[in-house]
């Protein structure tokens, strides 16, 4: 079996959102505690990547796992590193929350 290497797919910020809303995407949050306090994806779950263990990521139940984090490069580490451990996270949010924001995609403020 030929090694093609890994590759992160980007999706929007629109893209991640209906997404979401349709149940076809679980978001992974892989900033930091501090950071998701402060400010937090609606409907994400948290696996920071300062620990991060792809074995953490909860089960998707058939959804597609996207990583997120504030601007898009700690996404594609996380998803490097998922792939590295044999799943296929290959997708995250280009542009991170930063992209969310100026999209004007809601988030969840003071924790």
């Amino acid at each position: 079996m030929a090694d093609q290497g890994q590759q992160v797919h980007d999706l929007t910020p629109e893209d991640v959102s209906k997404g979401m809303a349709d149940g076809r995407y679980l978001l992974v949050d892989v900033r930091e505690p501090n950071e998701v306090a402060v400010e937090a994806y609606l409907g994400a779950v948290v696996v920071p990547l300062s620990s991060f263990d792809p074995q953490d990521i909860p089960d998707p139940h058939g959804k597609q796992v996207v990583f997120a984090c504030r601007s898009g490069k700690r996404s594609v580490t996380a998803s490097l590193a998922a792939q590295a451990a044999g799943l296929a996270y290959d997708k995250h949010l280009a542009g991170g929350m930063l992209a969310w924001k100026a999209a004007g995609l809601p988030t969840k403020t003071g924790g």
